[in-house]
């Protein structure tokens, strides 16, 4: 499987893992959290996952589970001749990060998680309605759904191999959350995001830090300044000028 990385220079690198739909420059360069790590002294590592992005992008669902796309960032780190690594990720990377502290917690000192709770968002809304939505048949889909309008906006958008991410969805959806952690842990969420049901219950058996953002949803918690002020002194960062 060819992963595409990019690295953003400094030291003790931070491993940064974007969600569904997404790829590593969108949801870490364009909210300003490679420029705030780089404020604060730190590098980064920005993977775009199997199935998104520049990486090799299969459409079968057996390529997709939580452990599948850890292995693959496993691979990144050892490649990259990173031996112990900060990680965050959002989202559908929440549970990535999280496969990869189960796949190799000597390898993890601490992890940031954000946009999740305890509910796999496929499964609950359907993973055939997900994909038929991908496949240009909105009505398929609860229009109630927070995946609605995302999948909306990827009918729009250029260069999306929908076929691979319909691939990703049911495959995700076959494996259990990985909701545990054995290391520090602080997961962020937006009191607006209704993908993040269940955030107090995740936060406790993950043994988390629980930082809710007022008035954010799933977009725009991501972005937030409050995020940053919360997460990088977490990760052992100084906060720079956000």
């Amino acid at each position: 499987m060819r992963i595409h990385v990019d690295r953003h220079p400094g030291p003790d690198p931070v491993l940064l893992v974007h969600g569904f739909a997404s790829n590593g420059s969108m949801t870490w360069e364009a909210t300003g959290w490679v420029a705030a790590l780089a404020a604060a002294g730190r590098g980064a590592i920005v993977p775009d996952l199997r199935g998104h992005g520049r990486s090799d992008s299969p459409h079968e669902a057996a390529a997709y589970s939580p452990e599948l796309l850890a292995q693959d960032l496993l691979g990144v780190l050892d490649e990259q001749g990173v031996e112990q690594v900060d990680a965050m990720g959002y989202s559908m990377g929440s549970w990535v990060s999280l496969a990869l502290v189960g796949l190799t917690p000597s390898r993890m000192r601490r992890l940031v998680v954000g946009g999740v709770g305890t509910v796999e968002q496929f499964g609950h809304w359907g993973v055939s309605a997900v994909q038929a939505a991908l496949r240009d048949e909105p009505s398929a889909l609860d229009a109630s759904s927070p995946l609605a309008p995302l999948l909306a906006s990827l009918r729009q958008a250029p260069g999306v191999d929908r076929e691979a991410l319909a691939a990703c969805a049911a495959g995700m959806a076959a494996h259990p959350l990985p909701l545990a952690s054995t290391v520090p842990t602080m997961l962020v969420v937006g009191d607006a995001d209704p993908v993040t049901d269940g955030a107090d219950e995740a936060a406790r058996l993950l043994g988390a830090e629980l930082v809710v953002l007022p008035k954010r949803n799933h977009v725009t918690t991501l972005s937030a300044r409050g995020f940053k002020q919360a997460a990088l002194p977490f990760l052992g960062a100084a906060v720079g000028v956000l």
